[in-house]
């Protein structure tokens, strides 16, 4: 998948840790997460008021007094091919770079010259059909590579009802075994690709207190994302 343009948050306090940064969006993803909150992105089409590459980096030279860091995210920043490129061009400014994945593209990681990385783990392995990946080894790849990677990561899930549930911990927990964080994100049922996940309850306060304290108690360093 070529990448041509791409949408853009011009500044966050919250996407990079430590960092003020700028948020780049690519279009296009490769997985069918029924609570994503993304939907505009999923399918690949560009969204109205997206910036050309030109455009973006032209943003980058005049932002360099005011931001830090740049996070590309997605959709699914490792399907377009052109990747190392856009890193490239950030890179050439100055900025530190974190980059956000599924972790189904491991082949694009390795050798990616990026500052931090999140991976989403959607839910155990033998699960990832709920959000449309027949094969997860991919996934578990991409886990493994980044542990031993040396490169500042945390890995996060979205705690969705129906999608993961305790019985995930154990298994989550072996996969992410000796990684530097793990979050656990509050689902909001708003705004969903799904329309029926808007409907769904999800884990209150104590339920998601209670399985980051599981982790804890099996040696991942985990902490619930108060957002």
């Amino acid at each position: 998948m070529a990448l041509e343009k791409v949408c853009l948050t011009k500044t966050s306090l919250i996407d990079f840790p430590g960092e003020v940064a700028a948020v780049v969006f690519t279009p296009g993803c490769n997985l069918h997460c029924p609570y994503c909150h993304n939907p505009e992105l999923v399918s690949g089409a560009i969204p109205e008021g997206a910036l050309t590459l030109e455009e973006f980096e032209l943003f980058l030279e005049k932002r360099t007094s005011v931001l830090g860091g740049v996070v590309i995210t997605g959709g699914e920043p490792a399907l377009h091919q052109d990747l190392p490129e856009l890193v490239k061009r950030i890179r050439s400014h100055g900025y530190k770079i974190k980059l956000d994945t599924n972790g189904t593209v491991p082949e694009r990681l390795e050798n990616l010259p990026v500052d931090y990385i999140a991976m989403d783990i959607k839910t155990s392995p033998c699960r990832y059909h709920l959000v449309g990946l027949a094969d997860p080894s991919p996934v578990i790849h991409s886990a493994e590579w980044i542990i031993k990677s040396g490169i500042p990561h945390e890995f996060r899930t979205t705690w969705v009802p129906g999608i993961i549930g305790e019985r995930d911990i154990r298994t989550i927990s072996h996969l992410i075994q000796g990684c530097d964080v793990y979050i656990l994100n509050r689902f909001r049922p708003k705004d969903t690709l799904d329309p029926d996940y808007e409907k769904k309850v999800p884990y209150s306060d104590e339920e998601i207190g209670g399985f980051s304290r599981e982790f804890r108690s099996l040696g991942i360093p985990a902490r619930v994302r108060d957002r």
